[in-house]
């Protein structure tokens, strides 16, 4: 069900723990899995779950928890606004409207093209730099001004 690459990856993150502890690295096998799949089908959570010797319902309750997991098909782009109060009385809620009417979509939505999906987000851990944003739970925006938002859109296009 993941490519051999895949497999490799979720095999050095099982390492990391002892022998008969192998389920702790759930999170970074739904990661690996993710990167391969985009998001995570049953089928795929299905797998994670037998290769780790676990029940499926143990994954289905990690990967539900955590909003980093695609549990539906996303954008190529999944664009995360953190609306938490810091951000949101720093500009979030701003930069979030700013975005839906760019993009024409609302939250978990993704344009017609399939380029964006826009998802809302809790604290990332960067009060101090709102309004913060995160792509595809892997790069970091910070101080996100309209103008900074449409050369984030263009660069994201090319």
């Amino acid at each position: 069900m993941l490519s051999v690459e895949s497999l490799k990856k979720i095999d050095h993150e099982i390492a990391k723990y002892p022998e008969d502890q192998k389920q702790s690295a759930v999170m970074s096998a739904l990661a690996i899995a993710q990167d391969e799949k985009g998001w995570l089908a049953n089928e795929t959570m299905n797998f994670v779950a037998e290769y780790l010797d676990m029940p499926p319902i143990a994954v289905y309750e990690v990967a539900t928890f955590y909003n980093m997991y695609n549990l539906e098909p996303v954008g190529q782009y999944k664009i995360t606004v953190c609306t938490n109060l810091p951000c949101a009385l720093s500009g979030g809620n701003e930069a979030a409207n700013y975005l839906k009417q760019k993009l024409g979509i609302d939250f978990n939505q993704t344009t017609s093209d399939g380029k964006f999906t826009l998802k809302e987000g809790e604290c990332m851990g960067a009060c101090g730099d709102a309004p913060v944003m995160l792509i595809n739970n892997k790069r970091m925006f910070s101080f996100m001004s309209n103008e900074k938002i449409d050369e984030m859109l263009e660069d994201l296009k090319k």
